[in-house]
């Protein structure tokens, strides 16, 4: 062979050798990443080419899956009640991809869960499709109506529990969307998009306010205050009168004294009494007594200053580093304390459960198509916050706030309710609204089989009007006695 044609030869041999080790590497190396590409349409195409499995609660499907036109998708995702159960679901879009338990659980519900190999495989050998699994929540349907009916139009959020367990009962968010409108790709799914987009829409109807949006947590902060007192030996008794002179300024300050709501007997008064009528100068004091870091760490022992997988994150609640007199506004709720709905029911949940604080989810199991489990959520403990004789004056603190003081209208007839209402200011001098807070929880024969958490961001009443107790703890009442009806 003369040297041109020799050169040409190796030239060539090189060429094949280049193609044989990209092929390799794009088969081999790269396979994995291409085929979860978010520009690889094949994978999207694949995702709505069968019914995708179903989330459900109280053993109905509230998720469903219909045939389009049009389009090379063949299925896409409709919702039950879709406003209702948003927060819970999140979506599942043939154009914007999935959020919450529809993303998170997206392998199980499509069928390509390793977990599922085995039913994939006999569904090859018996020539059947591929189908999804479900999803089995924890939700109690008729706490999750009670719930989003109670907030109405108003913008808020409720989250309960089973402090028993940890299982969330009820999610709501409001105001809320209908992930159907945008589960496709038209015209009318794109307006829809754009119409919910936070940019155009101020009332933000996407955001998981329970689980999402943190609000100062006002005076129904003033139970973790309570906590800090007895655990660290501030106060034995509660009932035992307090170090709260009357008037009190926030330390290190010269203007006007820590303001109380009305008339109300706070000099001195003892920690039952004090939450009772939800004095601020003797929770405001506590918190300065015992100091920043002994708040924070009270506080850091409910959950605050961390997120929660329910599976879907949280947002962290922050009781923050601060000075003085910001320590002491924050031990009354304000300041730069902050706290989701769903951080104060885990505080109620643990105080109704003698001090043991379990691990939010509202997942109970994953199923298969053929209904074998796939897995199976256990009850976890979190931690213990209080020890169980501080849980107990906690209980009869709250207890005799529904009975005698601000959260009579949570009253159940025959059942023993405790809750703590709360009014947190927000704006630039308290300039706008506050926000209306009632965390409670019921006692049923078997311990409490509820802790509920409402939060109320504004309202068409006025601002005289709006308070904890009357805007918050009928909605809580609500949700508990659906809970309560369930469980007879």
């Amino acid at each position: 062979m003369n040297k041109p044609l020799r050169r040409i030869a190796i030239f060539c041999g090189l060429l094949v050798l280049a193609l044989l080790v990209r092929d390799n590497w794009i088969q081999f190396v790269q396979a994995d990443e291409l085929a979860d590409h978010k520009h690889n349409r094949r994978v999207e195409i694949a995702r709505y080419s069968q019914p995708r499995g179903n989330i459900i609660v109280d053993g109905k499907a509230i998720t469903g899956s219909k045939e389009t036109n049009g389009t090379d998708f063949k299925y896409k995702r409709t919702y039950s009640d879709g406003e209702m159960w948003a927060p819970v679901t999140g979506y599942a879009s043939q154009v914007y991809g999935a959020t919450q338990l529809e993303n998170l659980h997206d392998g199980i519900l499509t069928g390509d869960d390793d977990r599922l190999f085995f039913n994939r495989t006999l569904d090859m050998i018996t020539g059947k499709s591929k189908k999804g699994g479900d999803v089995i929540t924890t939700l109690n349907a008729k706490a999750q109506k009670a719930a989003f009916e109670g907030l109405g139009g108003k913008k808020g959020a409720v989250a309960a529990l089973d402090p028993r367990t940890g299982k969330i009962l009820a999610l709501a968010s409001t105001p809320s969307y209908d992930p159907s409108t945008i589960a496709g790709g038209s015209k009318k799914d794109e307006e829809e998009w754009k119409r919910l987009d936070e940019k155009n829409n101020k009332d933000v109807p996407m955001l998981n306010r329970a689980l999402r949006q943190t609000y100062p947590p006002g005076s129904t902060f003033k139970v973790v205050t309570a906590a800090a007192a007895l655990e660290n030996g501030l106060y034995d008794s509660i009932d035992e009168k307090t170090n709260s002179p009357l008037p009190w300024k926030l330390p290190l300050t010269t203007g006007q004294p820590l303001p109380n709501e009305g008339n109300i007997p706070c000099k001195d008064a003892s920690l039952k009494l004090a939450l009772q009528v939800s004095c601020n100068t003797v929770f405001g004091k506590i918190s300065d007594d015992l100091g920043n870091e002994k708040m924070i760490e009270q506080a850091e022992k409910f959950g605050f200053n961390e997120t929660v997988d329910t599976p879907v994150r949280t947002a962290a609640s922050v009781y923050p580093e601060d000075n003085r007199p910001q320590n002491a506004m924050a031990g009354i709720g304000q300041a730069s304390n902050r706290a989701t709905p769903l951080q104060m029911a885990m505080v109620t949940a643990a105080i109704a459960n003698d001090g043991k604080m379990m691990k939010p989810y509202m997942v109970d199991k994953l199923r298969a198509p053929n209904l074998n489990v796939v897995e199976q959520t256990e009850p976890d403990e979190m931690s213990r916050p209080m020890s169980s004789e501080t849980a107990h004056k906690l209980q009869d603190m709250m207890e005799n706030v529904v009975e005698k003081g601000t959260g009579t209208s949570a009253r159940i007839p025959g059942v023993t309710v405790g809750g703590k209402t709360g009014t947190a200011q927000r704006g630039v001098a308290n300039s706008e609204k506050p926000y209306a807070w009632f965390i409670s929880y019921a006692k049923g024969e078997d311990g409490s089989p509820v802790a509920v958490a409402v939060v109320v961001e504004d309202s068409q009443a006025s601002r005289g009007d709006i308070s904890g107790g009357g805007l918050a703890a009928p909605i809580a009442r609500s949700v508990m006695k659906a809970v309560l009806d369930s469980e007879k």
